[in-house]
């Protein structure tokens, strides 16, 4: 696309969803030019394949054939690892996020911040652990990493070492609504309970 071609993502977006719109959130996902076919079943996988190339052929869309993968368990999109159990912590930014040291200047807890709010929705009650972060950017105050700040960036990284795993809700089963709520902000999660003991 042209350079100078105002809100070319959002055009784009928007005629993917129309293309798309009867595959989307049932047996595909796509943001802008990232697309993921998705099958319980190899057999039907197949089957939703020739429909997305079908719709592509119809539209006269190409795809990369260097950027495709076809038929695997587990892969990559929009920087969340997408597997048969699930959409998982990307191993990368959790490498990413153990490698950091104590921030020392008001550019590292930017920073910092920035790869929390990559992994926000991997994180429960993020606000309240990341608040000493934060606290930071307040105002002109003066940059002091203290014992607070530290504690809780170990905290984040010990949480880290096994977060949760995000999965579609199954017909039948079960969802628990969870409800958090602190002085300074308000959250909540659909849980669905998995191998309990």
């Amino acid at each position: 696309m042209p350079f100078k071609l105002k809100n070319a993502r959002a055009n784009y977006q928007r005629m993917v969803n129309k293309m798309f719109s009867q595959q989307l959130g049932l047996t595909m996902e796509a943001y802008i030019d990232d697309m993921l076919v998705k099958s319980n079943d190899g057999s039907d996988h197949v089957h939703h394949l020739r429909e997305c190339f079908q719709i592509l052929l119809v539209h006269s869309m190409r795809l990369n054939p260097a950027k495709c993968a076809f038929a695997v368990s587990s892969g990559k999109f929009l920087g969340h690892l997408v597997t048969r159990r699930g959409v998982e912590v990307n191993p990368d930014q959790i490498e990413a996020f153990q490698a950091i040291g104590q921030p020392r200047t008001v550019k590292d807890i930017q920073k910092l911040t920035g790869k929390i709010a990559a992994l926000s929705r991997f994180i429960s009650k993020l606000y309240d652990k990341s608040l000493p972060f934060y606290d930071l950017h307040r105002g002109n105050c003066k940059f002091n990493w203290d014992e607070k700040c530290q504690l809780a960036l170990e905290a984040l990284k010990m949480y880290l070492t096994t977060p949760p795993i995000l999965s579609k809700q199954e017909p039948g089963k079960t969802l628990l609504l969870y409800l958090s709520l602190s002085r300074y902000a308000a959250n909540s999660v659909l849980v669905r309970e998995q191998g309990k003991a």
